[in-house]
């Protein structure tokens, strides 16, 4: 990870490509039930800012060890939402 700035683009990136998809299931499948799709963008967004909130944390004692963990963590937040889309029926 080069910086500060391209962690917030990653998450901004990588959620944002979750919202879109969960935008482009429901366009597809106009007849099913919107309310589980939605909840997956709401925890898009609830993750969204758990995760800039992380990042904008000042009081930080290894900021290496600490952007790594956030990496991670978007990582890991990020499959798990990706599954939810996936098992949507």
């Amino acid at each position: 990870m080069a910086n500060v700035r391209d962690l917030k683009k990653d998450i901004n990136f990588v959620l944002g490509d979750i919202i879109e998809a969960v935008y482009v299931w429901q366009y597809t499948n106009t007849d099913k039930d919107t309310k589980e799709s939605e909840a997956i963008i709401d925890e898009a967004i609830v993750v969204f800012d758990e995760l800039i909130a992380k990042v904008n944390d000042k009081k930080v004692e290894d900021k290496k060890a600490h952007f790594k963990a956030i990496n991670q963590e978007l990582e890991t937040k990020g499959r798990a939402l990706i599954e939810k889309i996936n098992n949507l029926s």
